[in-house]
């Protein structure tokens, strides 16, 4: 079977270099391309604090792709593991998943906070945050993971 899918959107401002933490205060707009949303397709998201973003990792050539295992961000100290065990951008879609703060909404202009995608990232879709789709019971997760995230946001 052949995906194919068209960005509705791409991602300007924030970042433009390839910096993998402190997150949390960048802001960026989305702007949505009119050509394939309707324009009511946006009424009701400014009442929601946040958005999961899915977005293309464009700036990942298929050849730097991983298949397999690796040691998060290189780093000896933590253990190789899958690359679906991680979130890594060199995976095998090359497909994002972002959770970011909403601050504005102005016609098809989304202003975000905390969104880690770089200027010019194809955006795939946007769904709205509503806390019933967050983990229900514990949340666990090894102890590398944690180190890694640290300075994340």
């Amino acid at each position: 079977m052949d995906v194919q899918l068209e960005p509705i959107g791409y991602v300007v401002g924030g970042r433009t270099e390839p910096v993998d933490d402190d997150w949390g205060d960048v802001e960026a707009t989305i702007v949505l391309e009119d050509r394939l949303l309707d324009a009511d397709a946006i009424v009701g998201l400014d009442e929601f604090s946040h958005l999961e973003v899915v977005y293309f990792f464009h700036l990942v050539e298929p050849e730097d792709v991983t298949r397999g295992a690796r040691r998060p961000r290189g780093n000896p100290d933590w253990p190789e593991v899958g690359i679906l065990a991680q979130r890594a951008k060199a995976r095998p879609n090359r497909i994002g998943v972002s959770r970011c703060e909403l601050i504005d909404v102005d016609g098809f202009k989304l202003r975000v906070r905390g969104l880690d995608a770089f200027d010019g990232t194809p955006v795939l879709d946007i769904k709205p945050f509503m806390v019933e789709f967050a983990p229900r019971g514990p949340v666990y997760q090894p102890a590398w993971a944690s180190d890694l995230m640290r300075h994340y946001w």
